[in-house]
């Protein structure tokens, strides 16, 4: 698998650490196979009653690994790790708790579309610039986000590629609560423990009512990726991509 994916127990909850600092937790094909398999499997697992999803001080990720990005913009094989992951996010049977702290970009803002509790730092900030790179929406982004946050934040954010802190992120109603950067593991790691002490089909079928049938779901996470497969190999991307990697240099 990765080393770059931490997986540990604590009691009932799970906890899912990405730990690529050195490329601003930057999410390769790898990673999301390791995360997919963990969220799987703890749903699978009784032991396990809530995951927490986080990522290393002053990044909770950068989005997708742009090496990947451009393999795909290149005519290469893209493979299915970054969809099964979204199915398994989307699917989740158990809470998801998240905590986020300096750099959440694309999928570092659309995972917490998914999570049932969100924790930020003041220094966080939210940005999909899916549309600045020739590209869409993803992770059921287009359909919860409207949803969730009421359309025109939604265009902001996803269309825009507006940046988000962590207080107008709260006050959209993205986020749960914001925290100062030396209590957000220890707050959303108290919060996960109080979940997992609730009564567990109660807490379930609580759930599964708020967030009702995943099926349709599923299929705007795959009609999105096709749009998205689409976009990374049209010149409009390749271009968008080209001259993020020269500004990088």
């Amino acid at each position: 698998m990765t080393d770059h994916i931490q997986i540990e127990r604590r009691g009932a909850v799970q906890i899912i650490r990405m730990n690529r600092p050195d490329k601003k937790n930057a999410i390769t094909r790898a990673m999301y196979a390791a995360m997919a398999k963990a969220l799987t499997g703890g749903d699978a697992d009784a032991a396990v009653r809530v995951h927490v999803i986080l990522g290393v001080p002053g990044a909770f990720t950068s989005g997708n690994d742009l090496a990947d990005f451009m393999t795909v913009a290149m005519g290469g094989e893209g493979g299915t790790e970054v969809f099964d992951f979204l199915v398994a996010l989307a699917r989740s049977a158990k809470p998801i708790v998240s905590a986020a702290d300096g750099i959440a970009v694309g999928i570092g803002t659309t995972i917490h579309l998914h999570c049932d509790l969100t924790f930020a730092t003041p220094r966080t900030v939210f940005r999909t610039p899916f549309v600045d790179l020739g590209l869409v929406p993803e992770a059921g982004s287009s359909l919860i986000a409207p949803a969730l946050l009421g359309r025109q934040q939604a265009f902001a954010l996803l269309a825009l590629g507006e940046g988000f802190s962590a207080e107008r992120a709260k006050a959209a109603g993205l986020i749960y609560e914001v925290v100062g950067e030396a209590e957000l593991e220890a707050t959303a790691l108290a919060a996960a423990e109080n979940i997992a002490s609730r009564p567990p089909q109660a807490l379930k079928i609580s759930r599964d009512l708020m967030r009702g049938s995943r099926d349709e779901l599923v299929a705007r996470i795959e009609e999105e990726g096709r749009h998205f497969r689409e976009r990374l190999t049209s010149d409009e991307a390749r271009q968008a991509f080209m001259a993020f990697m020269s500004r990088k240099k």
